[in-house]
């Protein structure tokens, strides 16, 4: 049963939406109770942020600081995953702010006020003064800043830091398996938040705007996500290596359509080894070392994700994001993508340290979780891709220095 739902996870999404939009139209009464599955579902997100951002982000900073002994190769690809994270993100929030996808919306929840901030609570935001009540308020950024200096320290503190260092990484392993078992219940949460949905504005004119506006925001992910691997990353491979951008992505072709029906960029490492390694002939030791990397800390297309969704769920609410709150979620999106498993819909559990961030309603996931098992493919695509560009530019660049 349990590997029957692994495998047919994406069509038992599909399913919960359909059960759930036809069953609380045609019967609501009997409908109502499990829209409390959706709230589970949320309240089990919630649950894991904490750890899972904890255990990953200083796992990963651990396995970047390895990257000392391969010299100039781990320095170019330090460089290029900073740079292109960076490109993914400001890509996204432009996007998200020319095409304003959310705006108009029915947003889910009518009674909630957005808080008024200022520079005291962004100071706070970013340093509280005290870690526990910082994550009591769901104020989630003070924990990836220790989660950096953390794997920075142990880095420093050598071989008397290994026994710490395999303990979290078992840990973040335990972790991992618990987000994967929770994702299984997926279709379940997603029938109930559409129920939800559903039975809070009786299928009226409301849902129908809602349904338009998750159609402008899965347009303005997608064109966001085309642009940084159509425009962006090829420019870089291009101006580096000097090779042709469609060959090298042909030789890649197996690569990203396993990307895309997996959703799980781990899944498809071994195909895209073989594609970066045989097909394009980048240097062994490059590719092996930089895309088992990329696809645990190198995630552009979740990166960019993360932006775009935050942004509409904030307009989707009617609030109107101030310019530093925005850096926040550039900040906080590009951490983000490092803390996200390489599992298929793992940037959800993410996307909730995002909008705590900016003091965004976590409820409003229920607008992105009806169509987040597609974007979730287009993403895994862009991020494989990311790490497949990144192995050539880095292998030319090292060659070059």
């Amino acid at each position: 049963m349990i590997e029957f739902i692994k495998k047919n996870n994406l069509l038992l999404i599909f399913l919960g939406v359909i059960i759930g939009a036809v069953w609380s139209i045609f019967h609501p009464s009997s409908a109502e109770p499990f829209r409390y599955l959706g709230y589970a579902f949320l309240n089990a997100l919630k649950l894991v942020v904490i750890p899972l951002i904890f255990t990953t982000i200083t796992t990963s900073v651990t396995q970047l600081g390895n990257m000392r002994r391969f010299g100039k190769l781990g320095r170019n690809t330090i460089i290029y995953y900073l740079l292109t994270n960076v490109a993914a993100v400001t890509v996204g929030l432009i996007m998200v702010n020319l095409i304003q996808p959310g705006a108009g919306m029915v947003p889910p929840s009518t009674d909630f006020i957005a808080p008024q901030r200022g520079w005291i609570d962004f100071i706070d935001t970013v340093l509280p003064a005290n870690l526990i009540t910082a994550l009591a308020e769901n104020r989630i950024l003070p924990l990836i800043w220790l989660s950096l200096l953390l794997g920075v320290f142990l880095i420093r503190s050598g071989q008397r830091a290994a026994g710490a260092i395999d303990f979290l990484n078992l840990l973040n392993d335990g972790i991992l398996k618990l987000v994967q078992t929770i994702v299984m219940f997926a279709p379940l949460g997603v029938m109930g938040l559409v129920i939800g949905q559903v039975l809070k504005h009786g299928g009226g004119a409301e849902i129908w705007t809602s349904l338009v506006g998750v159609g402008w925001y899965s347009l303005t992910v997608i064109a966001a996500l085309a642009f940084h691997a159509i425009v962006v990353l090829p420019l870089i491979f291009r101006l580096i290596t000097g090779r042709s951008v469609s060959r090298y992505l042909l030789n890649m072709g197996e690569a990203l359509l396993t990307a895309f029906s997996t959703a799980s960029s781990a899944a498809t490492l071994p195909i895209t080894l073989r594609c970066v390694q045989v097909k394009n002939k980048v240097e062994k030791r490059v590719a092996g070392f930089l895309l088992p990397l990329g696809a645990t800390v190198n995630m552009d297309g979740t990166a960019l994700y993360e932006a775009v969704a935050a942004m509409f769920i904030a307009q989707s609410y009617g609030i109107d994001l101030a310019l530093w709150q925005q850096a926040i979620i550039f900040l906080t999106a590009n951490m983000a993508a490092i803390g996200a498993a390489a599992i298929p819909e793992a940037g959800l559990v993410t996307m909730v340290m995002v909008l705590h961030s900016v003091g965004l309603p976590v409820e409003g996931i229920a607008l992105i979780l009806i169509v987040d098992w597609l974007l979730d493919r287009f993403r895994t695509a862009v991020n494989v891709w990311g790490d497949s560009v990144g192995a050539a530019v880095v292998d030319a660049k090292t060659s070059l220095d």
